[in-house]
C-alpha cells in the first residue's frame, strides 16, 4: 500500500514565496517535483503545504502551530519544516522584535508541538540581507544586521544540534552571491534565489517520494 506522507512548511515571507512571480518561491517548486513524481507512480505520495505567512515571528507561529499541525496530520507520517527568524531579528523603533533568548525558547517550543505529530523535523537556516540594507532602516521601518543574521542562526544550529534534527543552511549557499540571489528589497529571494533553495531541498524530500 502506498503511503500518504504531509509536508508542513511554517514560515514568513520567504516561505510563502514572495516576490517570486515565476516559480511561486523554493516550497511551490517542492509541491510541483513531489506531484510530478506522484504522477509518474513512484513510491509514496508526499502532500505539501505552504502554511507561511508574511511578517510573522515565531510569536505567531507559536500561537497557530498546534492547530495547524492537528488540521493536518497523515497516519502515515508528517514532515515539518520550521522557517524562522528574518523577522524576529529585525530592529523596529530601536527594539528587536523577538530577543535571542525568546528566539530560542520560542523555536524550542515549536520542536516540542511538531514532535508530537512527527518524528521527521527540519529547522531551516535565515538568509543573509544584502549589504545595501545590512544595518539600515527600511521602507517597513525595519533594521537588519547580517550579524544578528549569523547569531540567530546560531541559534538553530544549537537546537537542531541538540535534539537532533535536521538543518537546511541555505545560508551558506547566498552567502557569495547574496547580490544576485535576492530581490530588490535586499531580504527576499528573487527567481533564482528561490530556485537555489529548492536545488538543495529536492534531495530532502526524494527520500519521501
Amino acid at each position: 500500500m502506498k503511503k500518504i506522507v504531509y509536508g508542513l512548511f511554517f514560515g514568513d515571507s520567504i516561505t510563502y514565496g514572495e516576490y517570486d512571480g515565476v516559480f511561486g518561491g523554493w516550497v511551490d517548486i517542492l509541491k510541483r517535483y513531489a506531484l510530478q513524481k506522484f504522477h509518474e507512480g513512484n513510491g509514496d505520495e508526499l502532500i505539501l503545504f505552504n502554511l507561511g505567512i508574511g511578517g510573522e515571528t515565531t510569536e505567531g507561529l507559536l500561537k497557530r502551530m498546534p492547530v495547524e499541525l492537528n488540521a493536518r496530520n497523515s497516519a502515515d507520517g508528517n514532515l515539518v519544516f520550521i522557517s524562522y527568524g528574518a523577522n524576529d531579528l529585525a530592529i523596529k523603533e530601536g527594539i528587536q522584535v523577538v530577543a535571542p533568548e525568546t528566539f530560542k525558547s520560542n523555536i524550542q517550543t515549536a520542536v516540542h508541538h511538531a514532535k508530537q505529530f512527527s518524528d521527521d523535523i527540519y529547522l531551516v537556516s535565515i538568509l543573509p540581507v544584502s549589504q545595501k540594507i545590512d544595518g539600515v532602516v527600511v521602507g517597513s521601518g525595519k533594521l537588519r544586521t547580517n550579524e544578528e543574521v549569523v547569531i540567530y542562526n546560531q541559534i538553530l544550529k544549537n537546537i537542531a544540534s541538540d535534539q537532533s534534527l535536521k538543518y537546511i543552511d541555505f545560508y551558506t549557499a547566498f552567502l557569495e552571491d547574496r547580490e544576485f540571489l535576492l530581490s530588490a528589497d535586499g531580504v527576499h529571494p528573487n527567481e533564482k534565489g528561490y530556485g537555489i533553495m529548492a536545488e538543495i531541498a529536492i534531495p530532502i524530500i526524494e527520500k519521501y517520494l
